[in-house]
Protein backbone atom coordinates (compact mmCIF):
# COMPACT_ATOMS: atom_id res chain seq x y z
CA UNK A 1 0.00 0.00 0.00
CA UNK A 2 1.29 4.02 -0.68
CA UNK A 3 -0.53 6.95 0.61
CA UNK A 4 0.36 10.21 -0.27
CA UNK A 5 -0.95 13.08 1.39
CA UNK A 6 -2.45 16.00 0.10
CA UNK A 7 -0.81 19.45 0.01
CA UNK A 8 -2.77 20.70 3.00
CA UNK A 9 -0.85 17.74 4.91
CA UNK A 10 2.58 18.34 4.10
CA UNK A 11 1.80 21.95 4.92
CA UNK A 12 0.64 20.51 8.35
CA UNK A 13 3.52 18.66 8.92
CA UNK A 14 5.92 21.11 7.78
CA UNK A 15 4.51 23.45 9.83
CA UNK A 16 5.16 21.15 13.26
CA UNK A 17 8.33 20.49 11.99
CA UNK A 18 9.54 23.56 11.81
CA UNK A 19 7.60 25.00 15.44
CA UNK A 20 9.03 21.71 17.13
CA UNK A 21 12.63 21.90 15.79
CA UNK A 22 12.61 25.68 16.83
CA UNK A 23 11.55 24.65 20.43
CA UNK A 24 14.60 23.03 21.67
CA UNK A 25 12.88 19.66 22.63
CA UNK A 26 15.85 17.58 23.86
CA UNK A 27 16.31 20.05 26.83
CA UNK A 28 12.64 20.02 27.39
CA UNK A 29 12.86 16.18 27.70
CA UNK A 30 16.04 16.29 29.65
CA UNK A 31 14.20 19.13 32.43
CA UNK A 32 11.15 17.09 32.45
CA UNK A 33 13.00 13.37 33.58
CA UNK A 34 13.95 16.37 36.11
CA UNK A 35 11.11 17.36 37.36
CA UNK A 36 10.78 20.46 35.40
CA UNK A 37 7.91 20.83 33.45
CA UNK A 38 7.69 24.34 32.46
CA UNK A 39 9.74 24.08 28.64
CA UNK A 40 7.33 21.18 28.29
CA UNK A 41 4.07 23.31 28.71
CA UNK A 42 5.72 25.73 26.30
CA UNK A 43 6.30 23.07 23.84
CA UNK A 44 2.52 21.79 24.69
CA UNK A 45 0.94 25.54 24.14
CA UNK A 46 3.03 25.74 21.14
CA UNK A 47 0.99 22.72 19.72
CA UNK A 48 -2.06 24.06 20.26
CA UNK A 49 -1.34 27.42 18.63
CA UNK A 50 -1.16 24.54 15.44
CA UNK A 51 -4.36 23.32 16.24
CA UNK A 52 -2.87 19.38 17.33
CA UNK A 53 -4.46 19.57 20.53
CA UNK A 54 -7.53 19.85 19.14
CA UNK A 55 -7.45 17.25 16.12
CA UNK A 56 -9.77 14.57 17.69
CA UNK A 57 -12.08 16.77 19.39
CA UNK A 58 -15.54 17.14 17.96
CA UNK A 59 -16.35 20.28 16.15
CA UNK A 60 -19.60 20.95 18.83
CA UNK A 61 -16.80 21.55 21.62
CA UNK A 62 -14.60 23.86 19.24
CA UNK A 63 -12.30 20.96 18.34
CA UNK A 64 -10.97 19.88 14.49
CA UNK A 65 -12.69 16.51 14.43
CA UNK A 66 -10.01 15.67 12.01
CA UNK A 67 -9.65 12.54 9.88
CA UNK A 68 -7.81 10.16 11.88
CA UNK A 69 -4.68 9.93 8.99
CA UNK A 70 -4.38 13.91 9.95
CA UNK A 71 -3.67 12.69 13.72
CA UNK A 72 -0.89 9.97 12.21
CA UNK A 73 0.38 13.16 10.32
CA UNK A 74 0.73 15.33 14.32
CA UNK A 75 1.48 11.94 15.70
CA UNK A 76 4.18 11.55 13.53
CA UNK A 77 6.00 14.44 13.79
CA UNK A 78 5.61 14.69 18.01
CA UNK A 79 7.24 11.03 17.72
CA UNK A 80 9.86 12.30 15.81
CA UNK A 81 10.94 15.28 17.87
CA UNK A 82 9.87 12.94 21.06
CA UNK A 83 7.78 15.47 22.61
CA UNK A 84 7.32 14.79 26.17
CA UNK A 85 4.24 13.85 27.83
CA UNK A 86 0.78 12.29 27.99
CA UNK A 87 0.53 12.94 24.23
CA UNK A 88 -0.64 9.83 22.56
CA UNK A 89 -3.07 9.69 25.60
CA UNK A 90 -4.52 13.72 25.68
CA UNK A 91 -4.30 14.25 21.88
CA UNK A 92 -5.54 10.83 20.71
CA UNK A 93 -7.36 8.81 23.62
CA UNK A 94 -9.15 11.19 25.82
CA UNK A 95 -11.16 13.21 22.93
CA UNK A 96 -12.74 9.93 21.71
CA UNK A 97 -13.19 8.64 25.64
CA UNK A 98 -15.13 11.93 25.93
CA UNK A 99 -16.82 11.81 23.25
CA UNK A 100 -19.72 14.64 22.02
CA UNK A 101 -21.71 14.19 25.43
CA UNK A 102 -22.63 17.26 26.20
CA UNK A 103 -21.63 16.42 30.22
CA UNK A 104 -18.01 16.86 29.16
CA UNK A 105 -18.06 19.81 27.24
CA UNK A 106 -16.54 21.92 29.21
CA UNK A 107 -13.35 19.34 29.28
CA UNK A 108 -13.75 19.00 25.62
CA UNK A 109 -13.28 22.07 24.54
CA UNK A 110 -10.52 22.75 27.08
CA UNK A 111 -8.66 20.04 25.59
CA UNK A 112 -9.04 21.63 22.33
CA UNK A 113 -7.85 24.93 22.98
CA UNK A 114 -4.58 23.22 24.97
CA UNK A 115 -5.73 24.84 28.07
CA UNK A 116 -6.23 21.43 29.66
CA UNK A 117 -3.89 17.82 29.04
CA UNK A 118 -5.27 14.68 29.98
CA UNK A 119 -3.92 11.41 31.02
CA UNK A 120 -5.80 7.82 30.78
CA UNK A 121 -5.51 4.30 32.21
CA UNK A 122 -7.56 1.84 30.19
CA UNK A 123 -7.01 -1.14 32.56
CA UNK A 124 -5.94 -3.91 32.18
CA UNK A 125 -4.18 -3.14 29.22
CA UNK A 126 -2.99 0.39 30.67
CA UNK A 127 -3.06 -0.24 34.23
CA UNK A 128 -1.72 3.20 35.02
CA UNK A 129 -1.48 6.27 33.84
CA UNK A 130 1.69 8.16 32.15
CA UNK A 131 2.62 11.80 33.94
CA UNK A 132 -0.06 11.95 35.89
CA UNK A 133 1.34 14.95 37.92
CA UNK A 134 0.92 17.05 35.01
CA UNK A 135 -1.93 16.04 33.30
CA UNK A 136 -4.83 18.29 34.39
CA UNK A 137 -7.13 15.66 33.67
CA UNK A 138 -6.91 12.01 34.66
CA UNK A 139 -9.34 9.43 33.60
CA UNK A 140 -10.38 5.99 34.04
CA UNK A 141 -11.69 3.74 31.06
CA UNK A 142 -13.08 -0.08 31.52
CA UNK A 143 -15.73 -1.81 31.16
CA UNK A 144 -17.71 0.53 28.68
CA UNK A 145 -17.27 3.35 30.97
CA UNK A 146 -15.03 6.43 31.99
CA UNK A 147 -14.92 8.41 35.23
CA UNK A 148 -12.41 11.14 36.54
CA UNK A 149 -9.72 9.83 38.64
CA UNK A 150 -6.72 10.83 40.85
CA UNK A 151 -3.16 9.90 41.11
CA UNK A 152 -1.92 7.11 43.55
CA UNK A 153 1.12 6.15 43.96
CA UNK A 154 3.96 6.79 41.37
CA UNK A 155 6.19 3.92 39.70
CA UNK A 156 9.89 4.93 37.75
CA UNK A 157 9.49 3.43 33.92
CA UNK A 158 12.75 2.35 31.71
CA UNK A 159 12.20 6.10 30.38
CA UNK A 160 12.91 8.81 33.16
CA UNK A 161 10.67 11.19 31.35
CA UNK A 162 7.71 8.95 31.41
CA UNK A 163 6.49 8.40 34.95
CA UNK A 164 3.73 5.93 35.45
CA UNK A 165 0.94 6.55 38.34
CA UNK A 166 -1.74 4.03 40.25
CA UNK A 167 -5.11 6.27 39.27
CA UNK A 168 -8.50 5.82 41.79
CA UNK A 169 -11.62 6.65 40.18
CA UNK A 170 -13.07 9.44 41.72
CA UNK A 171 -16.20 10.46 39.72
CA UNK A 172 -19.39 8.70 38.44
CA UNK A 173 -18.98 6.77 35.23
CA UNK A 174 -19.98 7.50 32.11
CA UNK A 175 -20.72 5.14 29.28
CA UNK A 176 -17.50 5.91 27.06
CA UNK A 177 -16.65 4.19 23.71
CA UNK A 178 -13.38 2.57 25.53
CA UNK A 179 -12.34 -0.38 23.12
CA UNK A 180 -12.67 2.59 19.83
CA UNK A 181 -10.53 4.82 22.72
CA UNK A 182 -8.23 2.33 23.03
CA UNK A 183 -7.55 1.44 19.23
CA UNK A 184 -6.89 5.27 18.59
CA UNK A 185 -4.32 5.32 21.07
CA UNK A 186 -2.56 2.66 19.27
CA UNK A 187 -2.74 4.20 16.38
CA UNK A 188 -0.98 7.32 18.24
CA UNK A 189 1.46 5.61 19.59
CA UNK A 190 2.23 3.70 16.47
CA UNK A 191 2.42 7.13 14.55
CA UNK A 192 4.68 8.19 17.24
CA UNK A 193 7.15 5.16 16.70
CA UNK A 194 7.31 5.43 13.14
CA UNK A 195 8.47 8.80 13.73
CA UNK A 196 10.73 8.37 16.50
CA UNK A 197 12.19 5.19 14.00
CA UNK A 198 12.76 7.93 11.21
CA UNK A 199 14.47 10.37 13.69
CA UNK A 200 16.91 7.79 14.58
CA UNK A 201 17.94 6.44 10.91
CA UNK A 202 18.52 10.12 9.91
CA UNK A 203 20.96 10.42 12.62
CA UNK A 204 22.30 7.18 11.89
CA UNK A 205 22.85 8.20 8.33
CA UNK A 206 24.41 11.67 9.38
CA UNK A 207 26.64 10.24 11.42
CA UNK A 208 27.77 7.54 9.16
CA UNK A 209 28.43 10.30 6.89
CA UNK A 210 31.13 11.72 9.30
CA UNK A 211 32.15 9.34 11.73
CA UNK A 212 35.94 7.73 10.14
CA UNK A 213 37.35 4.30 11.23
CA UNK A 214 40.50 2.59 9.61
CA UNK A 215 40.74 5.62 7.34
CA UNK A 216 37.53 5.47 6.11
CA UNK A 217 33.95 7.14 6.45
CA UNK A 218 31.55 4.12 8.54
CA UNK A 219 29.08 4.96 5.89
CA UNK A 220 31.33 3.43 3.35
CA UNK A 221 31.18 0.05 4.72
CA UNK A 222 28.86 -2.04 3.28
CA UNK A 223 27.95 -3.71 6.28
CA UNK A 224 27.15 -0.58 7.59
CA UNK A 225 24.89 0.39 4.46
CA UNK A 226 22.93 -2.77 5.02
CA UNK A 227 21.72 -2.29 8.60
CA UNK A 228 20.73 1.39 7.66
CA UNK A 229 19.01 0.09 4.49
CA UNK A 230 17.08 -2.73 6.30
CA UNK A 231 15.67 0.00 9.09
CA UNK A 232 14.75 2.31 6.28
CA UNK A 233 12.78 -0.75 4.89
CA UNK A 234 11.56 -1.98 7.88
CA UNK A 235 9.74 2.17 8.26
CA UNK A 236 9.03 1.95 4.48
CA UNK A 237 6.77 -1.24 5.35
CA UNK A 238 5.55 0.14 8.69
CA UNK A 239 3.95 3.40 7.54
CA UNK A 240 1.45 2.69 5.27
CA UNK A 241 -0.06 -0.03 7.80
CA UNK A 242 -0.29 2.73 10.17
CA UNK A 243 -2.11 4.94 7.65
CA UNK A 244 -4.09 1.91 6.92
CA UNK A 245 -5.09 1.63 10.36
CA UNK A 246 -6.09 5.04 10.24
CA UNK A 247 -8.37 4.83 7.65
CA UNK A 248 -9.69 1.30 8.82
CA UNK A 249 -11.20 3.45 11.80
CA UNK A 250 -12.27 6.51 10.20
CA UNK A 251 -14.53 4.29 8.08
CA UNK A 252 -15.58 2.51 11.09
CA UNK A 253 -14.10 -1.30 9.82
CA UNK A 254 -15.09 -4.31 11.24
CA UNK A 255 -11.53 -5.06 10.64
CA UNK A 256 -10.16 -1.61 12.55
CA UNK A 257 -8.64 -3.72 15.56
CA UNK A 258 -6.98 -6.30 13.20
CA UNK A 259 -5.66 -3.14 11.43
CA UNK A 260 -4.53 -1.33 14.00
CA UNK A 261 -3.19 -4.37 15.80
CA UNK A 262 -1.12 -4.75 12.59
CA UNK A 263 0.14 -0.98 12.69
CA UNK A 264 1.26 -1.51 16.27
CA UNK A 265 3.16 -4.74 15.30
Amino acid sequence: MKFALDEQQRDFAASVDAALSAADVPAAVRAWGQGDTAPGRKIWSTLADLGVTALAVPEKFDGIEAHPADLVVALERLGRWCVPGPVAESIAVAPVLLGSRDEWAERSAALAAGELVATVALPPTVPRAVDADFAGLILLARDGRVAEATAADAHESVDPARKLFDVNATGPAQPADVARAFEFGVLATAAQLVGAGQAMLDMSVEYAKQRSQFGRIIGSYQAIKHKLADVHIALELARPLVYGAALSLADGSADSARDVSAAKA
